[in-house]
């Protein structure tokens, strides 16, 4: 196969993933944002974490919130657990590895703030520690996830959103996640400041 070839089948491949779950994923998209709309219309916080590839998605949604998406609009207080590598590693070097979004989240989310979880398909078990945290201080989660997370899935309840990418790929579920990262950020923005909110 030729390194075109190659190209070709890369975008091919991406455009029929999304094209396959854009149904499925659309009305969810929807109930996401208007719960983080909610959200910081009542001066709450959103969080967002992740683990690797996840964590450019989640620190995607908070920059993108915090400073802007397509237009210079007013700040959204939005936070990455992820961003601060010495907290991390502090927490991770005293407390282990399991509890480096716990215990932030402890210490900084209250009652309505929302938790954006990114998870590409592989369990993690601080992404897990994160939701239960979030649960027990009635921190609204919304779990954007790949095809293999059956153990996240298992840990949310009937209050908490998943947004699940059906998807074999790694590769292709976290270009999916960025695409939700741009519509939840589209979403925001046209319900805050488009006077539809």
């Amino acid at each position: 196969m030729s390194l075109e070839n190659r190209i070709i089948n890369q975008f091919t491949d991406s455009i029929q993933t999304k094209q396959n779950v854009l149904t499925e994923l659309c009305e969810l998209i929807e109930v996401a944002s208007q719960r983080m709309v909610t959200a910081l219309l009542n001066d709450r916080k959103i969080f967002t974490c992740g683990n690797g590839r996840s964590a450019c998605s989640a620190q995607l949604l908070s920059s993108s919130l915090l400073n802007q998406f397509e237009r210079d609009r007013p700040s959204l207080p939005a936070i990455a657990l992820t961003a601060d590598s010495t907290t991390l590693t502090a927490i991770a070097g005293d407390g282990g590895y399991e509890e480096i979004y716990a215990k932030q989240l402890r210490s900084l989310g209250i009652s309505g703030d929302v938790l954006v979880a990114f998870a590409d398909g592989n369990h993690s078990a601080n992404i897990a520690k994160a939701i239960t945290v979030a649960q027990s201080k009635d921190i609204s989660i919304i779990a954007i996830t790949g095809g293999k997370n059956e153990a996240i899935s298992a840990l949310l309840n009937e209050r908490d959103l998943e947004i699940r990418v059906q998807s074999s790929s790694t590769i292709r579920t976290h270009e999916v996640h960025v695409l939700i990262t741009h519509c939840l950020c589209d979403l925001i923005d046209y319900q805050l400041f488009d006077g539809t909110g």
